[in-house]
């Protein structure tokens, strides 16, 4: 074989041996990326196992939750408040979830209308100093209508100091996150964080304002017992606020914590009003007492009512009579006197009436002789009842005559008897 052959089969040698290699080169490039797609492969469909299951969340007995999707409530009608137990939605950015707790009542202490009271006061740790005055940068108070002075009414107000106790709930989710200001909490937040911060202000300003609406219209007396009428009218007023501005939240109560008190500034001057109202009243009280036991006494339980029939003007005498038999007591013998009174009135007008008319024809006949029996008749009878008589005859011929009467008589000298 010649050097040209040689060479030239050196080289088909070196072909085909490069070709080989590029082909096991090409071959283990090949197993790699189909490897590595597999592995790819693998890889997301982990990632969306995960993603779909990060979406998984739960919520618990005593939430509803919405399900914001960019920004916005997701599902119609009863479908967008999702109730207890696990659902699913897309992870943020996507889907956000709001847990708002619906069952679970909260309270919240209203003290802005009580007087300035430092730290250590308040743990019972210093001895509660009372200023001379009110500072109204400090103490919180309230007005009530005055009724202390007849006619003035309305013309005055007095200060009072009051703490009370909020308890409420949020019935509609939907309602409460579309008009309160809400934001997500924080991480190591909880609902009752963001609302301390969002909604509890609102409400504090909301009831303030329903507690000095209604203050105002009850009398500092009224106030100071703390009527219940109070509170309940305070809970209606700031529901009515709530309602207006669509809030989704129920006020449970409004109750006054501790009692509504006078300022402290004025407690002996109020002690002593106190006492003379107290006093009054007790009076007022005894007297009413005592009159419902005159009436009592004089015509039975039914008299103040039939007092008020009688003096009705359109009355028969038969209704007048029927009226009367209801009295009893003093006053049946009262109006049994009375009628026997006047029946005996009647009978001797009528006797007198007979006797005159059976003596008028003798006094016609004879008048001047009738008249003097009369009067005979009538001087015995007062001279009957006479202890003592004193006899004077009239002057004769023009003469006068001298009356001597004895003032200091003895008294000694006795009465005589009246015969038996």
């Amino acid at each position: 074989m010649t050097e040209k052959e040689n060479e030239q089969n050196s080289e088909k040698f070196d072909v085909n041996q490069g070709q080989e290699e590029l082909d096991v080169a090409n071959k283990s490039l090949t197993d790699a990326l189909g490897v590595s797609f597999s592995i790819l492969k693998i890889i997301m469909v982990i990632l969306v196992i995960l993603f779909i299951s990060s979406g998984i969340f739960s919520v618990q007995s005593e939430e509803q939750a919405l399900v914001l999707r960019l920004g916005k409530i997701r599902g119609v009608g009863e479908s967008r408040l999702l109730g207890p137990g696990f659902h699913w939605a897309f992870p943020e950015p996507i889907d956000e979830i709001v847990r708002i707790p619906v069952k679970k009542v909260q309270s919240l202490g209203i003290d802005s209308f009580w007087y300035f009271m430092t730290e250590e006061e308040k743990l019972g740790q210093a001895t509660r100093y009372v200023p001379p005055t009110m500072n109204p940068t400090k103490d919180g108070y309230c007005l009530t209508r005055n009724d202390s002075i007849s006619g003035m009414e309305s013309s005055d107000y007095n200060i009072v100091h009051s703490k009370w106790q909020l308890t409420y709930r949020i019935d509609n989710p939907e309602r409460f996150f579309r008009n309160i200001y809400y934001r997500a909490p924080s991480p190591g937040e909880d609902f009752f964080d963001v609302t301390a911060d969002m909604v509890e202000p609102l409400l504090r300003s909301m009831s303030a304002d329903a507690i000095v609406t209604t203050m105002v219209k009850y009398s500092i007396d009224e106030a100071i017992v703390s009527n219940p009428d109070i509170p309940n009218n305070v809970k209606s007023l700031l529901q009515q606020k709530l309602d207006q501005i669509d809030s989704g939240i129920t006020v449970v109560g409004m109750q006054i914590a501790g009692k509504i008190t006078w300022p402290r500034q004025v407690d002996d001057a109020f002690q002593a009003s106190n006492k003379a109202s107290q006093e009054k009243q007790k009076l007022i009280t005894e007297a009413k007492a005592y009159s419902e036991k005159v009436l009592n006494e004089a015509g039975g339980p039914d008299a103040e009512q039939v007092l008020a029939a009688l003096k009705a003007e359109d009355l028969s005498e038969e209704q007048r009579k029927s009226l009367l038999s209801r009295l009893s007591g003093s006053s049946q013998e009262q109006i049994a006197h009375a009628r026997a009174y006047r029946t005996k009135a009647v009978e001797t007008a009528k006797a007198s009436a007979e006797y005159l008319h059976a003596l008028l024809p003798e006094y016609r006949e004879r008048p001047k002789l009738v008249l003097q029996k009369i009067y005979q008749d009538a001087i015995e009878e007062v001279l009957n009842n006479a202890e003592e008589k004193i006899f004077i005859q009239p002057a004769i011929g023009g003469k006068s005559k001298e009356l001597r009467i004895l003032i200091n008589r003895d008294p000694l000298i006795g009465k005589p008897k009246k015969s038996e």
